[in-house]
């Protein structure tokens, strides 16, 4: 069977408002909770108060859950039958129920709310609130002045007049009540500017400038010139193109702004790093877009990206660096002599110095040479006085407690010292004990400067390739004279990328520099692609250890880089070579 139930409201102007819905089933409940099929909001109607359900015959029968009852048809009672064709009327509280049938043969019910009479009307009206308050319409407009007030016109007047409307962080905050037009939290790099709005949108109804962006990060490396980057980004689509004009006529600059990438207010935290999308629509095809560029095609880190570089000294002595790929065929050319292999044997010699030194443990490791900077990134320049002497003493005289030793790393210095010693032949710096082998007397080690002539002979046999400082040095010779080829060692390797050692310190390092099989100090003893590629892979890789975008390991601002700078090669400051002489 289907009931329907049709309602009857009215508006303050007496306009019937009629809603209609249908039910199906033969029970309906009535009552004031809103689970029942017909709700009743009146307090003189129960939570659950009455069930309509269908008998034989085709009749109704209403009755009541409550001991209050209902009327029916002026008659008060609790249980009642009757057809629905035969119309009645039911009345709960002030809610009337009136049945009828329609046409189609379902059983209509129209409910409607009877007015209560309290008789004089007009004396109980003066207790009602609607006497002492202002007309709905008069609050709705007073709140909607209030707003526009408080959250439009006093943040507008007071960004209008604010004494400097100079870009900056620096300052306090001038525009009064303008919370409510902050979309969200600002990230952790620009929590200190929370409350001071105009340090960054320095016009009103207008996008944050480049300009505004330089005044605090006036040291930001360029990428590119804004020129370039169009043109490796290449033409916008039409729709693109489209979206960018109505931008622009907002205030927004172009597709190269800062705020394109660096978005704000996207809640507390560090700001997330660009997607590898934003990269790789350009570096995946910029070879057809720009001819002169030495850069290879990239796109993602487990599919497209071209073989690690590093940039290296190939030939002695000269400060000109180049960038070779790391294919396991990668030579460099310092100027030293250090097989890695020798020095962290297990078994050798150099170990047994080493646990007889007692600073050391059993035998070298690589962190006692190679020990970090401060901020654990990376790791300090290699220096004799300090990762080298303990084992190659430069000691080469005592004079009463006092022990003189060569200063490292000026040749010109050394030859003067040497030189200058007047003294007797020297006598060993110990007693009562004799040096074995090359350190003997005689040995190439040991050098008698006793004597000018001596002087000289000791000097060229020690920078021999044979002698002491041959040891570890190229020989050359400068201006006639005995030299060793100046050392340039490099503390960083890579120009357009970055690598965290803090990140990976879980790891051994001969899991990526295979030291201890190399023997000649040649060896560029870096990892290529294939070995990063064992833990990382592109940004969707599901099999990745690491899944990694392109900003892990590039900075789209590389630090000093000018906009007139090549892109696509170092930049001058990056270039510069940090020359160590030794």
């Amino acid at each position: 069977m289907t009931f329907l139930i049709r309602t009857v409201d009215r508006t303050a102007t007496g306009r019937e408002i009629v809603r209609e819905r249908e039910v199906a089933g033969d029970k309906l409940t009535i009552g004031r909770a809103t689970t029942n099929d017909i709700v009743l909001p009146d307090l003189a109607v129960e939570q659950h108060h009455a069930v309509l359900e269908r008998v034989a015959d085709g009749r109704l029968r209403m009755v009541s859950t409550s001991a209050h009852g209902f009327v029916h048809d002026g008659r008060k009672t609790t249980d009642s039958s009757f057809r629905a064709g035969g119309g009645g009327e039911f009345v709960f509280g002030l809610y009337s129920l009136l049945f009828a049938k329609e046409s189609d043969g379902r059983a209509a019910i129209t409910i409607t709310q009877q007015e209560r009479e309290f008789g004089n009307r007009d004396a109980i009206r003066g207790f009602d609130l609607d006497a002492a308050m202002p007309s709905k319409r008069i609050l709705a407009w007073l709140g909607m002045a209030a707003i526009l007030l408080a959250f439009l016109a006093v943040p507008i007047w007071t960004h209008l007049n604010r004494a400097n409307p100079a870009p900056g962080a620096d300052g306090t905050d001038q525009v009064r009540m303008d919370a409510a037009w902050s979309t969200g939290k600002l990230s952790q790099a620009h929590h200190a500017l929370e409350q001071n709005c105009e340090a960054c949108h320095v016009e009103p109804f207008q996008s944050v400038r480049d300009e505004t962006c330089l005044t605090c990060h006036e040291s930001i490396g360029y990428h590119a010139g804004k020129p370039r980057l169009a043109s490796a980004r290449g033409p916008l689509s039409r729709g693109d193109a489209l979206l960018w004009e109505v931008a622009e006529t907002f205030g927004k600059e172009g597709p190269e702004a800062c705020t394109t990438c660096h978005t704000e207010h996207e809640g507390a935290g560090r700001m997330e790093p660009a997607a590898q999308q934003f990269c790789s629509s350009c570096h995946d095809t910029m070879d057809q877009r720009l001819a002169d560029t030495a850069l290879a095609n990239a796109s993602d880190f487990g599919t497209n990206h071209p073989q690690l570089q590093a940039l290296v000294y190939q030939t002695p002595g000269s400060e000109t660096v180049t960038r070779i790929a790391l294919d396991g065929k990668a030579r460099e050319n310092s100027g030293l002599r250090f097989p890695h292999d020798m020095h962290l044997s297990q078994s050798n010699g150099v170990a047994r110095m080493a646990g007889n030194l007692g600073k050391y443990g059993e035998a070298l490791e690589c962190a006692d040479c190679h020990r970090p900077t401060d901020d654990n990134n990376g790791f300090l320049p290699v220096r004799m006085e300090e990762d080298c002497e303990s084992c190659h003493s430069l000691v080469y005289d005592k004079v009463g407690t006092t022990f003189r030793t060569l200063r490292h790393g000026d040749v010109d210095q050394m030859r003067a010292d040497l030189i200058a010693m007047d003294r007797a032949p020297r006598r060993p710096i110990t007693s009562g004990r004799r040096r074995p082998g090359d350190f003997a007397r005689g040995g190439r080690y040991y050098q008698n400067f006793g004597k000018p002539t001596q002087n000289y002979i000791g000097i060229s046999r020690a920078l021999s390739r044979d002698g002491v400082c041959g040891e570890c040095h190229l020989p050359t010779t400068d201006k006639g004279r005995p030299s060793v080829i100046p050392v340039n060692l490099r503390s960083d390797y890579f120009i357009n990328g970055r690598f965290d050692h803090e990140a990976h310190e879980q790891e051994e390092c001969s899991t990526c520099h295979k030291a201890d099989s190399s023997d000649a100090a040649t060896d560029v003893l870096l990892p290529g692609i294939a070995t990063c590629r064992e833990c990382h892979l592109g940004e969707a890789a599901k099999q990745a250890d690491v899944p990694s975008t392109c900003a892990m390991c590039h900075s789209y601002h590389p630090k000093g880089r000018k906009p007139e700078d090549h892109p696509d090669g170092a930049p001058k400051q990056v270039a510069r070579i940090s020359r160590e002489t030794g």
